[in-house]
C-alpha cells in the first residue's frame, strides 16, 4: 500500500535546536504538580501504582469505602479479591462522566511500581487516568543494502479512526501489551495484525532497548515501557495491513524517514523507536549522533527481550484467517 507521505517537514526544534527531534522533548513533558500519588493497600503497605490528577480527586469522593483521599494522595483499601470488581465500577463511571477516555476491551494489569507485583488489572482507556505503568511493543521494519546497512524504512501512517493519534505516521509494527502477554508476544501479534506477517516471516527480529516515556497526555499520564525491536525486511516482501488501523504503509529513503521521525509528524512513541534503531545502527552524523545518544540515554532501560525461538514458541499463538491476505513477495 502506497501513498503520498506529505510533503518533508523541517525538523522541529522548539527551544531546543541542538537537539531537533521532537519526541525527545515530547517523552518527559509533565507538570508533576498536576498530579498526585496513586497507591494500592497491600497488608499494611500503601504500594505505589501511579497517580491521579488533582482535578479528578473529587470525583473519588463518590467511594469513600473504597478510596481514601487525603493530603497523601489517594489510596484504594479494598481487599484484593474485590480489587477488580471496584475497577470495572468505578471506571465505567468515569468514563460515562467523561473523565477516562475512549474504551477499548482489552485488559491491563494494575502492577506495583517498585517490585511488579500484580494487585488487579483493568480496562486499558483507564490506565491514562490512573497513571499506572502500562508496556507497549514497537517494531522497526527496514531494508539493508548487501552489508547489511539500513537504506530504507518502512512506515506506516494510522487511520484516521484511531482514538489515539490519528493519522500520524508510526513504525511499521506497534501496540500495547495487554494481561498475558510479554512484549515480544505482542510484537508478533501486531505483526500480523498492522503488517500481515507470520511469525516464520519475523524470525529475523533483533532486540532494541526499552525506552521509559512518562508524559501527560489529554487522556491522562502516559507512563510507559516501550520495547523496541527491529527487523530486516527482505526487498521484495511488501507488508499488508489486515486490521484497519492503518491508513497506509510505504518504504521510504532513510534520509526521509529519519527527517520525519525527528518531527512531529510521526506519534512520540514512534519517534523514539526510530531514533534508538538510528542510533544503534549508526545511521546519523557524529556529532549529531552523539547529542542525541546523551539525550536519549536517561530513557533506556536495558534491552528487549526475545524468545529464543520466535517460530517453535509462536507458530501455535495466532489464529490466522486463511482469507486474509498476508505480507507478500512482490
Amino acid at each position: 500500500m502506497s501513498g503520498p507521505m506529505g510533503a518533508l517537514p523541517a525538523i522541529a526544534g522548539g527551544g531546543n535546536e541542538t537537539i531537533g527531534w521532537f519526541a525527545l522533548r515530547a517523552a518527559t513533558a509533565r507538570d508533576a504538580g498536576a498530579r498526585v500519588p496513586f497507591c494500592v493497600q497491600q497488608q499494611a503497605h500503601a504500594l505505589d501504582v501511579g497517580s491521579v490528577a488533582r482535578q479528578h480527586l473529587p470525583a473519588l469522593s463518590r467511594w469513600p469505602e473504597a478510596v481514601r483521599v487525603d493530603e497523601h494522595g489517594v489510596t484504594l483499601t479494598v481487599a484484593p479479591a474485590a480489587r477488580v470488581a471496584f475497577f470495572a465500577q468505578a471506571n465505567a463511571w468515569l468514563h460515562a462522566q467523561g473523565l477516562i477516555v475512549g474504551w477499548r476491551d482489552e485488559t491491563y494489569p494494575v502492577l506495583a511500581l517498585r517490585s511488579g507485583e500484580w494487585l488487579a488489572s483493568f480496562e486499558r482507556a483507564a490506565s491514562r487516568f490512573w497513571g499506572t505503568l502500562t508496556f507497549g511493543a514497537h517494531c522497526n521494519g527496514y531494508v539493508a543494502d548487501a552489508s547489511g546497512r539500513p537504506t530504507a524504512l518502512w512506515l506506516a501512517r494510522r487511520a484516521l479512526t484511531k482514538p489515539t493519534d490519528p493519522g500520524l505516521l508510526d513504525n511499521l509494527i506497534g501496540g500495547g501489551v495487554p494481561q498475558g502477554q510479554s512484549p515480544a508476544d505482542a510484537v508478533l501479534r501486531e505483526g500480523w495484525e498492522e503488517a500481515g506477517l507470520r511469525p516464520a516471516q519475523m524470525q529475523a527480529l533483533q532486540p532494541g532497548h526499552q525506552l521509559r516515556i512518562e508524559r501527560d497526555i489529554p487522556e491522562g499520564l502516559q507512563h510507559e515501557l516501550l520495547s523496541v525491536f527491529d527487523l530486516a525486511m527482505p526487498p521484495g516482501l511488501t507488508p499488508y495491513n489486515q486490521d484497519g488501523e492503518v491508513a497506509e504503509l510505504r518504504c521510504l529513503p532513510l534520509a526521509q524517514a529519519l527527517a520525519l521521525a525527528a518531527s512531529d509528524a510521526m506519534t512520540v512513541d514512534a519517534g523514539l523507536v526510530t531514533l534508538d534503531f538510528a542510533l544503534r545502527h549508526q545511521l546519523l552524523p557524529a556529532p549529531r549522533h552523539a547529542v542525541l545518544e546523551a539525550a536519549l540515554a536517561p530513557l533506556r532501560q536495558g534491552l528487549a527481550q526475545l524468545p529464543s525461538n520466535i517460530s517453535a514458541t509462536h507458530s501455535g499463538t495466532f489464529a490466522f484467517n486463511q482469507t486474509e491476505t498476508p505480507g507478500q513477495a512482490g
